[in-house]
């Protein structure tokens, strides 16, 4: 390591610590904690619930589908990473795209991904009230809904501790689960036993209709679920001004993600296309269910229902740490009420979330009301929201890398591989799914929804600037001069 080198880790060292004391977090989730949320983040309802409609309309080419968007979510990543090595804060995208794309992104980005998560919450309460009516069809689902809703809120009142601990025991279910399926499934194939042993063979993947059975175009098509399924992947950076050791665990956190998505999404989905031939299932059943039941597990419907609720409930719990944090972030840059910066005795933005939960508890009651494709709608809003966020980050990167190209700025001890070609390849791809939601009738409703969101914090901009003259300042920090930055 070379002596700039080693200067620059130990600058990374002091800013996390003056971000840290200036924000007035506590410092509370240790590597184990990150580590889980890392993985809880690339394993959720998209994933055990949307792959059964997406398997129906792709067949085995979904495996492809989802290798491809995972290459593309470790490049979104890896440029996170390396600019959350460079100046490790909560709020993190948005305060990226406020640093190096002007004040103006940095407000519609932390307002969006803001809705991201309320709206993505609002689904998953209900979701979690319909999976617990499994066992108990007699209580109402809004009931179910609001105790969820409360628990979950008090927990993130107390400590980051106790969130930290919580989604840690979600993502372990979740990984066990999935772990577990994937050797059964394996012991299916080469021992031939239960009910699947006579069918199940790895010629399923290409035996019926071949790899692409409905055409390359029908499986493009599905990218759209499949970017919705990785979804809170990007979580990880929003923990980074409360982790311990920031330039250790986010790294490592990072660096898992090409193994997690091997074995959770692409290593899954190969062994139940394995089991099962993809003509067995369809929209609405989940193939961890069907690939139980069919290899004749009697308790496989409950257990994969409680495992789909465990997912539906850290979602949510994921949803209330990041969105008091982000709208915390927008007040201190003047781009939200004031009252929403102000912490807790246990070092929580407790106004922040409990107006975020306030929100997430309309959506109990609108999907209660309104019919069943108001959760597809929730989740086309949630990827429209997702993919501005995946931009903003790539965009920032790339700005970044030419300002250290030009010293204006420091390098960063967490280099993406690549350089900005991987981010240049990233951007492209998220134009080509955001291109086929507007080809989707049923996905594009989400668009006109974010050119209704983006008048309304345009209208929001306008009226701000009177009052908050300071926020149109661009502060960027490349203009600094190299002693200034040290």
């Amino acid at each position: 390591m070379t002596s700039s080198q080693a200067s620059h880790r130990e600058n990374v060292g002091e800013a996390s610590s003056r971000d840290a004391a200036e924000e007035g977090y506590e410092r509370g989730l240790g590597s184990r904690q990150i580590q889980m949320i890392a993985i809880g983040g690339a394993i959720g309802v998209g994933l055990f619930l949307g792959a059964g409609a997406n398997i129906a309309k792709a067949g085995p080419s979904l495996i492809l589908m989802y290798a491809l968007a995972g290459a593309i979510v470790f490049f979104i990543m890896r440029a996170l990473g390396e600019l959350l090595l460079y100046r490790p804060v909560s709020g993190s995208f948005a305060e990226y795209s406020r640093e190096f794309l002007g004040p103006f992104f940095g407000y519609f980005t932390g307002w969006t991904y803001w809705l991201m998560w309320v709206v993505t919450g609002m689904a998953e309460l209900t979701a979690a009230a319909i999976y617990v009516n499994y066992w108990f069809p007699s209580i109402p689902q809004w009931v179910t809904a609001l105790v969820f809703l409360v628990v979950l809120f008090v927990a993130n009142l107390i400590s980051v501790k106790l969130f930290g601990e919580i989604e840690f025991w979600f993502s372990m279910v979740k990984v066990t689960a999935l772990i577990g399926m994937i050797v059964i499934g394996l012991g299916v194939l080469t021992f031939g036993f239960s009910a699947a042993g006579d069918t199940a063979s790895v010629t399923n993947l290409w035996q019926f209709d071949g790899f692409f059975p409905k055409g390359i175009g029908s499986s493009l098509m599905t990218l759209q679920g499949v970017m919705f399924a990785y979804l809170a992947v990007e979580l990880v950076g929003v923990t980074a001004g409360e982790s311990k050791n920031p330039e250790k665990t986010l790294p490592k956190a990072i660096n898992t993600l090409p193994w997690r998505i091997a074995l959770f999404y692409v290593g899954a989905l190969t062994v139940i296309l394995c089991v099962v031939q993809w003509t067995e299932f369809a929209a609405g059943v989940s193939p961890f269910v069907k690939a139980f039941a069919v290899v004749g597990i009697p308790a496989g419907a409950a257990i994969v229902n409680f495992v789909v609720l465990t997912a539906a409930l850290s979602s949510c719990n994921s949803g209330m740490y990041s969105t008091g944090r982000m709208l915390r972030a927008l007040a201190d840059s003047d781009e939200a009420p004031k009252s929403f910066s102000r912490l807790s005795a246990s070092k929580t933005p407790a106004f922040g979330i409990a107006v975020s939960a306030a929100f997430m508890g309309i959506g109990v009651i609108l999907n209660y009301i309104v019919p069943e494709k108001a959760f597809g709608y929730a989740v086309s809003v949630s990827t429209a929201a997702g993919i501005w966020t995946w931009l903003m980050i790539l965009i920032s990167h790339v700005l970044y890398r030419r300002a250290v190209a030009a010293d204006r700025l420091p390098a960063s001890s967490f280099p993406a591989p690549g350089g900005t070609k991987c981010s240049w390849i990233a951007i492209g791809f998220l134009l080509f799914v955001t291109a086929l939601i507007a080809y989707d009738a049923d996905s594009r409703i989400c668009l006109y929804v974010m050119a209704g969101w983006a008048t309304a914090l345009a209208i929001g901009w306008i009226l701000l600037k009177p009052r908050n003259p300071q926020i149109t300042e661009h502060r960027d920090l490349t203009s600094r001069a190299p002693a200034e930055r040290r």
